[in-house]
């Protein structure tokens, strides 16, 4: 079981999860969206992969629900387009750095599953970033439904 707190109320985690015997095959929110039917994950669905298997379970969530799956992870490109001449920390980078201190390499990013991230989808499909509705101490439960390697990043936005 994998427990994820809301340590400090307004914190997002991109998360990501990957088939330990098989990195090519990892969670992926596209597949989980068709799988769902929808944008957000209740509690008792699964996470599937690009194989459209279960990877995570939600089994447990103290918050509102609301957990973002339409945005990319942040990248220095993102940060390059917002104007930062210098290197800012990312989420892309820091999944590549934790993947690096267990021996592996992904050879693409996936899109992460934003935990605690609020970006409501407007009238007309247009997308806002509020800020997260969740609290201190709100936490998920997820349970690992293949041998897995799941990776997390807090987001590193100011």
């Amino acid at each position: 079981l994998i427990k994820v707190i809301q340590t400090h109320g307004q914190q997002v985690v991109d998360t990501w999860a990957f088939n330990r015997a098989d990195l090519t095959e990892f969670m992926s929110m596209e597949h989980c969206r068709t799988s769902w039917g929808g944008i957000m994950a209740k509690t008792g669905a699964s996470m599937v992969t690009n194989h459209r298997r279960p990877i995570l379970t939600l089994l447990e969530d103290t918050t509102t629900g609301i957990h973002d799956t339409l945005l990319a992870a942040c990248d220095r490109y993102r940060y390059e387009l917002l104007g930062c001449a210098d290197y800012h920390d990312n989420c892309t980078d820091n999944l590549a750095a934790a993947l690096a201190e267990l021996g592996l390499s992904s050879a693409e990013t996936p899109s992460p599953w934003n935990l605690f991230m609020n970006i409501p989808v407007q009238s007309g499909g247009a997308l806002t970033f509020e800020s997260p509705v969740s609290q201190a101490g709100d936490h998920l439960l997820l349970r690992a439904e293949m041998d897995c390697v799941v990776a997390f990043s807090a987001c590193p936005r100011t």
